[in-house]
């Protein structure tokens, strides 16, 4: 299958974004969908990088040959581990051709992937219709494997609605078993105390244990001063992951918080892009009476 978002050229220029995807079946099909694309991008002349988990990446240069050379390779297990820093990524890749058009292709719902993160993938895929929305020289084209169970439709033709509706949702509740810590100004230094020893007592490395540290304190700060002046702390363990869930009453309106650096004069959006950089995975979702951060850390 494959499903173009974008609108018709005129005259030989990209009318909008174009935001295609894949699905596929064996390595044998992934090849004979991706070569073309690749192909025609660079008989247009175009950049074009390539951000795949290794097997694929392997499978594509291969089939590719000598013109694996002009594709620029990127490990999507690492680069794109936690979805969240995709958009700067693709934003990255832009601003540094400015001559050039970027044709990208991706696959972010790679097998392997814990459920939290596909639902984080689908919300990316759908979020970049919004971040890209008017980069006429920007083409995506997704892949997603069958096995993985994901319909790529709804977020490659106008993702719009859907991003919307994610993000307005709250997510899962926490578990009965979570525990659970109400904090304001005065208890940040005991909230970083007793993060601390809870991240320790479940195995979480001196490195990790100080990336979550700091990551948990920006967000935590923010609910304090966008959230009511209160929040509600609830750490818990799943699927090998460390779970640290931050609420509050507050409200977020930019549905790209954390994925577009905010400037050095703003106000608010530095906490979250700063725990997409440090966490393993961090959800987001902001309706009209509350915020909600969850951010994951691997144990090993």
């Amino acid at each position: 299958m494959l499903k173009d978002s974008a609108t018709e050229s005129l005259h030989g220029v990209p009318a909008g974004f174009q935001h295609d995807a894949f699905v596929y079946t064996s390595d044998e099909e992934f090849v004979r969908l991706a070569v073309p694309f690749v192909h025609d991008g660079l008989a247009a002349g175009e950049k074009i990088v390539a951000v795949l988990p290794p097997e694929r990446i392997a499978l594509l240069s291969e089939a590719l040959g000598p013109a694996r050379d002009q594709v620029d390779f990127i490990d999507m297990t690492v680069a794109g581990s936690n979805p969240s820093r995709l958009i700067p990524l693709w934003r990255d890749t832009i601003a540094r051709q400015p001559d050039h058009a970027v044709r990208g292709l991706g696959e972010a719902a790679y097998a392997g992937r814990s459920a939290a993160e596909h639902d984080e993938v689908q919300l990316h895929e759908a979020l970049t219709d919004i971040a890209f929305a008017d980069d006429r020289f920007f083409r995506l084209c997704c892949a997603y494997e069958a096995s993985v169970g994901i319909d790529p439709t709804a977020t490659h033709s106008g993702g719009e609605a859907l991003a919307d509706k994610t993000f307005r949702t709250a997510l899962s509740d926490v578990p009965d078993q979570a525990e659970r810590w109400e904090f304001g100004l005065p208890d940040l230094g005991h909230v970083r105390q007793w993060m601390n020893a809870q991240a320790s007592s479940y195995g979480v490395s001196r490195d990790r244990l100080d990336d979550l540290a700091l990551a948990l304190h920006e967000i935590c700060t923010n609910s304090i001063r966008f959230g009511g002046g209160r929040g509600t702390l609830a750490v818990w363990t799943v699927d090998g992951a460390l779970i640290c869930d931050v609420a509050d009453r507050g409200r977020i309106d930019d549905l790209l918080v954390g994925r577009v650096l905010p400037p050095l004069d703003g106000i608010g959006g530095r906490g979250v892009w700063l725990a997409n950089q440090l966490c393993d995975l961090v959800q987001l979702r902001s309706g009209d009476d509350f915020t909600q951060v969850r951010l994951h850390t691997r144990l090993r």
